[in-house]
C-alpha cells in the first residue's frame, strides 16, 4: 500500500494538471482501493510543509480543496512527466473563488474520475483549458482527453452557460474544424491544420474528435436532463452537427453512476434520435 511518502510526487503532478481537486477526488484516481483519504491527505500535508509550500488549499462549506503553488507548478514541470501543453498557471484563484467556477473546476474533475474508473482513459491522458487556434480567435475546451482506444475528445462542463453561448461553443469548433492549413508542408506531405496536426494521426485517418458535453447541476438551475434536452433542439439548427462534428451529451449524473462506455451519450444534431448509446458507438465526423 503507498504511503503518503510514496505517493507525494503523483498528487503534485495531477494537481498541477487538473488545477484543483478534493482528497476524496485525488484518492479516487491515485488510490481507487483504499478505504479512505488519510494516506492522500498525508501526501497534502507533507507538500504544504514543503518551504516554499508546493501546494495551498482553501475551506468552504466543510470541504477542503487543494491546488498548486507556483513553486509546486514549477517541480512538476521540471519532472518532465507533466505533459507539455498542460496549464502552468496558479489556480489558487479558481480554489478560492466563487461556488461557480470552484464547482465548475471540480465537475471536470469528477468527469475524469468517472472516465478513469471505466478504463476509456487514464487521468494523466487529459489537458485543461488548451488553446485551440481559429481564425476567430482560440477555442479553448474545458478539457482534451486522449482515449484508451487512441482516438482523442473535446469534454465541456456546463453548470450555467446559456443556451446561445453554448451553441456559439460549437460554432467555434466548426470554425477550428475548418481553419485552414498552417506551414508549408514539405515534398512529402501538403500542409495541415490545427486539428490534423494534432488529433488526425500520421495518416490522417482519424476524424475530427468528437465534443462531449458533460451537464451538472446548479443552483437555481433546471436541472442538467432539463438543460440538455433543450440543447439539443437548438444544436439541431447548427450546420454541421452530426455530419462535419459530432457532439453528444450526458448528465454528470449518469456518468459517474454508469461510466463513459455504458449508453449514457445522446448525439445531437438532425437525425439523431433520442436513444443513448457508449462512447465507442458514438458516430465518426466525416
Amino acid at each position: 500500500m503507498k504511503a503518503g511518502a510514496e505517493i507525494r510526487g503523483e498528487v503534485l503532478l495531477t494537481l498541477a494538471q487538473l488545477r484543483l481537486a478534493t482528497p476524496r477526488q485525488l484518492k479516487a484516481l491515485l488510490l481507487p482501493h483504499q478505504q479512505d483519504t488519510d494516506h492522500v491527505r498525508r501526501a497534502l500535508r507533507n507538500l504544504l510543509a514543503e518551504s516554499p509550500a508546493l501546494v495551498g488549499r482553501t475551506h468552504r462549506a466543510q470541504q477542503s480543496y487543494w491546488y498548486c503553488t507556483p513553486a509546486g507548478l514549477a517541480e512538476a514541470a521540471a519532472s518532465g512527466e507533466l505533459q507539455p501543453r498542460a496549464g502552468r498557471t496558479t489556480r489558487k484563484r479558481i480554489a478560492a473563488s466563487k461556488a461557480g467556477l470552484r464547482e465548475h473546476g471540480l465537475a471536470l474533475v469528477d468527469t475524469v474520475v468517472a472516465f478513469h474508473q471505466a478504463e476509456a482513459a487514464d487521468h494523466a491522458d487529459w489537458q485543461v483549458e488548451v488553446a485551440h487556434p481559429t481564425p476567430a480567435g482560440n477555442r479553448v475546451p474545458d478539457g482534451v482527453v486522449l482515449l484508451a482506444n487512441g482516438s482523442s475528445a473535446f469534454v465541456e462542463i456546463d453548470r450555467t452557460m446559456s443556451y446561445a453561448r453554448l451553441v456559439a461553443k460549437l460554432e467555434r469548433y466548426d470554425a477550428y474544424r475548418n481553419a485552414p492549413a498552417t506551414g508549408r508542408g514539405n515534398a512529402a506531405r501538403a500542409p495541415r491544420s490545427h486539428w490534423q496536426e494534432t488529433y488526425a494521426g500520421p495518416s490522417l485517418n482519424r476524424p475530427f474528435p468528437p465534443v462531449l458535453f458533460v451537464f451538472v447541476p446548479a443552483a437555481r438551475r433546471a436541472a442538467p436532463a432539463t438543460r440538455e434536452a433543450a440543447f439539443h433542439k437548438r444544436a439541431q439548427r447548427i450546420d454541421g452537427v452530426n455530419y462535419r462534428i459530432i457532439v453528444a451529451t450526458t448528465t454528470l449524473a449518469q456518468l459517474t453512476q454508469h461510466g463513459p462506455d455504458e449508453p449514457v451519450w445522446r448525439v445531437a444534431g438532425r437525425g439523431a434520435g433520442e436513444e443513448r448509446c457508449p462512447l465507442n458507438a458514438l458516430p465518426k465526423a466525416r
